[in-house]
């Protein structure tokens, strides 16, 4: 087993900066540019992003610079799903809302867990990795009998709170990224064999993890007393065309250093269309007709896509957002503008309103060529189409 960190997302977060820029687009968990505040702490100056909607947390700029987590993306590198690290990342999010309203906090990435830290309690445990979360090997590798790596990835979210001309440490969200799907191999550079996780078996495994997370964590000055929030995520496939699901949390107060009382969270993913592999019996389908209208009639006005599908999140049986993606065989840019001034209409029309819809549109080398977007409040979408001569 090897740990691994991921840098994948750089391209989406770039992207988020770009769109930010060029109009109001309230896309991401954090709001563009709108009032920022400023504190002093001693001689180092810290600024926050400020924030367009109460929806979305302010972010931590320290000494003119974002301030980065220490441990983001680290994960064992036995799931290839590149999906569950931004799903499990605006799950957390998501979660954390529930505990640290975004009027009263602001966002930090995570400040108190290292990479050499999370690289440990993702490991084994063994006789030189004492800190090891996962369970020992037994020795056996048959699918059934051997001991599976239950957790895959760890990672910790900071909500700070403004007191006179201070940022002072209000909570802590500390997410586990739990398999359902173990993938190993018997010998080095072997063929892939998988263990089957069941949910209940994920779910109890995270809920003993989380409790000597919990414990380790109080052992830290800075967080002995603050409000800690523990959420499992259950990792997707390798397979899957969507990420995983938050399935449950937990808050610790007042220092407490075990929990007992968990909230089970009723949150899906899905893909439409559905597929053989991927079934929608949770969706709506009254969602799923929708965006099937709305793919059919993109199809018949511009025959030369390669491929229309859709992300949909589900929270309590209702749709929550809907990522589409399509990918293109445009060349030309005249095409590109005039399928993405199309794309507004059509979507406007066709898609389910009262839900945040992102539309991309990437050629079929994955250059993402257009993006539009619409608030859960909006009618109307923002557009922004991508040229190497400029903004259009």
């Amino acid at each position: 087993m090897t740990i691994k960190r991921i840098r994948t997302m750089g391209l989406v977060a770039i992207t988020a900066i770009v769109l930010a820029a060029c109009g109001n687009l309230k896309s991401s968990s954090f709001g563009s540019n709108s009032t920022s505040q400023t504190t002093t702490t001693g001689s180092k100056t810290t600024t926050t992003t400020g924030t367009t909607d109460s929806e979305f947390y302010q972010g931590v700029i320290k000494k003119g610079r974002y301030r980065t987590s220490k441990s983001r993306g680290v994960n064992v590198s036995q799931n290839d799903n590149v999906m569950n690290l931004k799903s499990f990342e605006t799950g957390l999010l998501d979660v954390s809302k529930k505990v640290f309203p975004t009027n009263k906090y602001v966002y930090q990435e995570g400040q108190y867990l290292s990479t050499s830290t999370v690289e440990n309690w993702l490991g084994r445990k063994t006789k030189d990795n004492e800190d090891g979360l996962n369970p020992k090997s037994n020795g056996k590798t048959g699918a059934d009998t051997r001991n599976p790596i239950y957790l895959q990835q760890l990672e910790e979210q900071d909500y700070m709170v403004q007191s006179g001309s201070k940022l002072n440490l209000g909570g802590v969200t500390v997410g586990l990224g739990m398999n359902a799907v173990d993938y190993y191999t018997k010998v080095e550079y072997g063929a892939t064999y998988e263990t089957n996780i069941t949910t209940t078996e994920l779910t109890a495994q995270g809920k003993k993890m989380a409790n000597t997370v919990l414990q380790r964590l109080r052992q830290k000055s800075a967080l002995k007393r603050v409000p800690i929030v523990l959420a499992l995520y259950k990792q997707s496939s390798n397979d899957s065309l969507v990420g995983g699901n938050m399935i449950a949390y937990a808050v610790s107060k007042n220092g407490a250093t075990s929990i007992s009382n968990w909230k089970s969270l009723n949150w899906q993913n899905y893909v439409f269309p559905a597929t053989t592999e991927s079934k929608n019996s949770g969706a709506n389908s009254n969602d799923e007709s929708d965006f099937s209208s709305f793919k059919s009639h993109v199809q018949n006005f511009f025959p030369n896509l390669s491929g229309v599908t859709a992300n949909a999140h589900y929270k309590d049986k209702s749709l929550s957002k809907l990522s589409v993606n399509i990918t293109t065989k445009f060349y030309s840019e005249t095409e590109i503008i005039s399928f993405t001034q199309y794309l507004a209409t059509a979507a406007k029309r066709y898609l389910p309103s009262g839900v945040p819809v992102e539309i991309t549109v990437k050629s079929a080398n994955g250059d993402i060529q257009s993006f539009l977007a619409r608030t859960a409040k909006g009618s109307s979408y923002y557009t922004h189409v991508f040229s190497d001569q400029g903004d259009n």
